[in-house]
């Protein structure tokens, strides 16, 4: 379980504080968009977070590229690829993934976290709220689980 409070400071850095109450863990979030995509070139988004789903504690810091292929394929699709350090084993591992914009409001983002993959079917509601259904492989094993975001 995570819960998160972000603030945007800048049009492309928000900040924040995430709350694992399960584990008693609390740690700084933050992202920054470095690079803006344009129709040649990635983004490239710096961050910080708890470490992978699954770790009692632990942060990560992670930079990764991505760019939205549908202008160049005709595909609503946008592939990450980055790199992610976590403090709880203490290494770097390749993490990546895919946005599908399935249509207006339904979108699913496939995670590869360096060890294990997970899902997110989330749709946008009015008012600045979204909800998702979330699968994750772990160790193994699946588990399900919900998501609620609202923006302000």
């Amino acid at each position: 379980m995570r819960t998160t409070l972000t603030y945007r400071f800048l049009p492309r850095f928000t900040a924040g504080i995430e709350y694992n109450p399960l584990a008693d863990d609390v740690g700084p979030i933050a992202n920054w968009l470095a690079v803006t995509e344009t129709e040649n070139r990635p983004a490239v988004m710096l961050g910080t977070s708890s470490d992978r789903i699954g770790t009692p504690h632990g942060r990560a810091f992670y930079a990764t590229a991505s760019k939205d292929l549908e202008d160049s394929t005709g595909l609503p699709i946008a592939p990450y690829a980055g790199v992610s350090y976590g403090t709880f084993d203490d290494e770097a591992v390749g993490i990546g993934g895919l946005v599908i914009r399935w249509q207006e409001r339904w979108f699913s983002t496939h995670m590869w976290d360096g060890h294990n993959l997970h899902h997110l079917l989330e749709t946008t509601l009015d008012h600045g709220q979204t909800v998702g259904l979330i699968v994750v492989h772990l160790d193994g094993e699946y588990d399900v689980g919900v998501s609620y975001t609202l923006g302000f």
